[in-house]
């Protein structure tokens, strides 16, 4: 009995830390509603609201069925990094910025979300000063900001 107690404490301890990430959902949604999936083929596509689904308690959207079923099949290899917050942000400054759906890069099979607004455009900055430098600085600073 007390190897099941201790079982379903650690399950639902795992369960709280999972969901305890602060996930940018402007406009309700993952990525600003945009499609999550369609970004793994180079395109920023805004999904829909009747093609919509829930995950670890953020919502997200999508433009084709094919695309919702994709998703529900592997969650985890589409979600965003750092929470869909901009990833040059997280590695520059420690600090959760909004994105521009439309700036997105792939980069070793995971989905990186930038602001780009004005003449600031955090991709650009990105590729130009070192993308894998940064990667481990947002990295290491996203486990001290992500439940934040």
């Amino acid at each position: 009995m007390k190897k099941i107690i201790i079982a379903l404490f650690l399950i639902t301890s795992t369960i709280t830390v999972a969901q305890s990430v602060d996930y940018n959902t402007k406009k309700g949604y993952a990525a600003n509603g945009y499609d999550v999936v369609v970004y793994f083929n180079g395109k920023a596509i805004a999904g829909k609201k009747e093609l919509s689904t829930a995950h670890d308690g953020v919502n997200y959207k999508f433009s084709t069925q094919e695309n919702l079923d994709s998703f529900k099949s592997n969650p985890t290899k589409f979600i965003p990094q750092y929470g869909g917050y901009c990833a040059y942000a997280v590695a520059v400054s420690g600090k959760k910025v909004s994105i521009n759906p439309e700036t997105f890069e792939i980069r070793d099979g995971k989905l990186y979300l930038f602001y780009n607004s004005g003449k600031t455009n955090t991709l650009d900055l990105w590729t130009k000063e070192s993308p894998e430098t940064l990667q481990t600085k947002a990295d290491e600073n996203w486990k001290k900001i992500r439940n934040k």
